[in-house]
């Protein structure tokens, strides 16, 4: 029989993170899939980057504490916000106490192209391309990973490319999302035909102003609150 008069283990520390995904253009030109990270102050893993987050209030929904810390630290509000995955291996702090453990609940976002330039920068909040990021404190590369997995995966067969676009796009413009994004080069043609096809996205009979030469035409999505 168990001795009834061990004390009790406690229950580990919650918190929520959130893999914050925008585009941005680089050096060359092109939009690269990109993500803002934090500078820690302290210990653990003090100055080491990691991701947006915070310890969970108990009087706080979970999706709520996700947008509240991306809010603070980034000044960013998510145009799509989904739960990924619970991060709490034993490891995960190496060198901490049992007491200290933190289980995180992490969200993954995605942020306009439009809107990531109102997101704070400072010595402690940066932009980093998604696939050459550095040694993160904790687990976080791994999180990392995992939320990039999702967004390539879900791409597929939803309309999550839509939110890194404005409500009117071109289908040129369409397409370097899905590039950016899943990391390759498409064929043109065959990108149109295969839109065109899966009717996601519709014409306005409208066209692109400032172009020297002739205009491309703008479509909108279909409904981009479907299957996201």
């Amino acid at each position: 029989m168990a001795d009834q008069t061990q004390a009790p283990l406690e229950a580990p520390n919650l918190a929520v993170s959130t893999v914050i995904f925008t585009l941005r253009t680089c050096e060359t030109g092109e939009l690269k899939l990109a993500l803002p990270l934090v500078k820690r102050i302290r210990a653990p893993f003090e100055n080491q980057w990691a991701l947006p987050g915070g310890p969970l209030k108990i009087t706080e929904d979970l999706s709520h504490a996700a947008s509240r810390n991306l809010l603070e630290t980034t000044g960013l509000e998510p145009r799509y916000l989904e739960q990924l995955y619970a991060f709490g291996s034993l490891d995960r702090s190496p060198g901490s106490k049992l007491s200290d453990r933190v289980v995180s609940i992490v969200y993954w976002a995605l942020v306009g192209t439009d809107e990531a330039g109102a997101a704070i920068e400072s010595e402690n909040v940066q932009w980093f391309w998604a696939d050459e990021l550095p040694q993160l404190a904790f687990d976080h590369n791994i999180i990392v990973e995992y939320a990039l997995n999702r967004l390539r995966n879900k791409l597929a067969y939803s309309q999550l490319a839509h939110l890194f676009l404005p409500e009117l796009f071109t289908l040129a413009q369409l397409r370097e999302v899905y590039e950016a994004v899943l990391n390759i080069q498409l064929d043109p043609g065959n990108f149109r035909r295969l839109v065109e096809a899966e009717g996601s996205v519709e014409p306005t009979g409208e066209r692109l102003a400032g172009t020297r030469h002739r205009p491309p035409q703008l479509y909108r999505a279909t409904n981009t609150g479907e299957n996201q």
